[in-house]
């Protein structure tokens, strides 16, 4: 039976019911939380020694993307991402112009209006200006759009001057969904940290070298990158956690859930390395942020049980199982597996 769904449409209409409890997924990334391993500190310590990106490829879940957060956490240094997609271009990662509006206005008769306010900075544009005075920088950063108000506007008005000049991180997310030439187009804007704006007579901006940002790069291998580009890079492989370390991941980031019984730790890691076995038949193996999830769910539907996975909850088990597996095919190969792993747990 579900613990919030009763089956009949309530008495009176309701609306934003304060009984649902607070959602807990989005509380798993807490940099505070990050278990790093001895290789990969090495890694972050030579791409800041010698200014290169740190390229990070390895499985979904093995916590490529929040290392960036982790080392500005660390660092006191602020982090901006950009997400790559599969439209993405060079030009993206710096700032993006709004060429249309641009026209429409000149269309208007706004022919008075600042080319310079139709500039969004991305990622990486911020990141250059920022190691710059602004007062170097002040006449190239829009005006604030009221219409447009958001708190992570970068905008002439976005930052006191003593809050201005200072060094940051980048993130470039999933590099491998970019088109083939995305990583080439970049190269020397990377190597050299500079960028130009054709839209504004091309208009050039080179990071100080004292402040030059660190540039993390993560990559689900799924597809080959050049050369020349990996040349420039720092590399990392970040491997699936073992089963002890996971444990640890565990009691750092959900501890209060398994803090009452080891038995269900030891369990939980058990079947999921299970499933992750060839045996088991899966297309898709569950990943680290499933099994925490998987964790949350099996104690919120059984709270009053130290150990969730004991045989007498074989039905909410299996029904748990949308957590960790994807894909029809691999649900019915997984229950097959859980089955038969409590019959001999």
């Amino acid at each position: 039976m579900s613990i919030f769904l009763k089956g009949q449409p309530p008495l009176e209409s309701k609306k934003g019911n304060s009984d649902l409890p607070l959602p807990v997924r989005h509380t798993l990334d807490n940099p505070a939380d990050y278990i790093t391993e001895t290789g990969l500190t090495d890694a972050v310590d030579m791409a800041i020694i010698l200014g290169q990106p740190l390229l990070l490829t390895g499985e979904a879940g093995t916590g490529k993307t929040l290392l960036a957060y982790v080392v500005g956490n660390e660092l006191g240094l602020e982090t901006y991402k950009f997400e790559t997609k599969s439209t993405s271009a060079a030009r993206d990662l710096f700032y993006l112009y709004d060429t249309v509006g641009r026209f429409q206005a000149k269309q208007t008769g706004n022919e008075g209006i600042n080319p310079v306010d139709y500039l969004t900075y991305n990622a990486l544009g911020k990141a250059i200006l920022q190691t710059l005075k602004k007062d170097e920088v002040n006449d190239w950063l829009p005006q604030a759009r009221k219409e447009e108000a958001r708190s992570d506007q970068f905008t002439r008005d976005s930052r006191r001057e003593a809050d201005w000049q200072r060094r940051s991180i980048v993130l470039i997310d999933e590099i491998d969904k970019a088109p083939r030439d995305f990583p080439n187009d970049i190269l020397n804007e990377i190597e050299n940290m500079y960028f130009k704006i054709p839209e504004l007579g091309n208009k050039s901006f080179v990071a100080a070298a004292a402040l030059r940002p660190l540039v993390f790069i993560t990559s689900n291998s799924e597809k080959h990158l050049p050369d020349a580009f990996l040349r420039r890079c720092i590399f990392y492989n970040i491997d699936f956690p073992k089963a002890d370390i996971m444990k640890k991941i565990i009691e750092r980031r959900v501890g209060r859930y398994v803090t009452d019984s080891k038995t269900f730790l030891n369990k939980a890691v058990g079947l999921f390395y299970e499933l992750r076995e060839p045996k088991a038949g899966l297309q898709k193996k569950p990943a680290t942020a499933e099994l925490l999830g998987w964790i949350i769910a099996l104690k919120e539907m059984n709270k009053d049980q130290a150990d969730p996975l004991s045989r007498v909850n074989e039905e909410k088990i299996l029904s748990s199982l949308s957590v960790l597996i994807k894909n029809t095919e691999d649900i019915a190969q997984a229950k097959k597996a859980v089955v038969q792993w409590l019959r001999k747990n």
